[in-house]
């Protein structure tokens, strides 16, 4: 829980931007490890890493035309300090080789991350605008959860090669 946020005095506007911010950060985590796994085949790490950076790209576009009709172009206060690592899965946790079934697991465990983010600021949100809103992102991460959850179920383990073992015939 980020220590910067006062969730009991958090504005609709605040709790927009921080939402925003949260979809922003994991947009770009997904994208950088699209980058480190490389793609080699369709439906291999990269694609599931790219289509979550544009699951949250597409979230974070919603949830900016949502603010911007509310409240027009006024300044955010909200900052990415506040929000660090909320969604976005572990910075360390993509690596050359890795198979779409581990990508999965990556992703799934930001949204649990997410879900459990906004589990715990609405025990402090006041706002009844807020915590609205704050219930509505966490039943989204729940749904994100759900899609994550079919495609593990449907994926199979694969070949995950430990990175000194990418070189050696018998591993493939």
């Amino acid at each position: 829980m980020p220590a910067k946020v006062n969730f009991a005095k958090i504005s609709l506007q605040d709790a927009l931007d921080l939402a925003i911010l949260i979809e922003e950060e994991a947009q770009e985590r997904y994208s950088e490890f699209a980058k480190v796994v490389g793609g080699g085949y369709e439906g291999d790490a990269a694609d599931v890493f790219e289509s979550m950076s544009r699951n949250e790209a597409k979230h974070g576009q919603q949830l900016m035309e949502r603010r911007k009709k509310l409240f027009g172009s006024a300044p955010t206060l909200m900052n990415r300090s506040m929000i660090y690592d909320v969604e976005a899965p572990d910075s360390g946790a993509p690596r050359p080789f890795m198979g779409p079934k581990q990508a999965a697991e990556v992703a799934m465990e930001g949204e649990k991350k997410a879900w459990a983010f906004f589990t715990e600021a609405l025990k402090h949100v006041t706002n009844p605008e807020v915590k609205a809103l704050f219930v509505e992102l966490q039943g989204e991460e729940l749904e994100h959860q759900s899609i994550l959850q079919k495609l593990l179920d449907r994926l199979p383990e694969g070949v995950d090669l430990d990175e000194e073992d990418a070189d050696e015939p018998s591993a493939l």
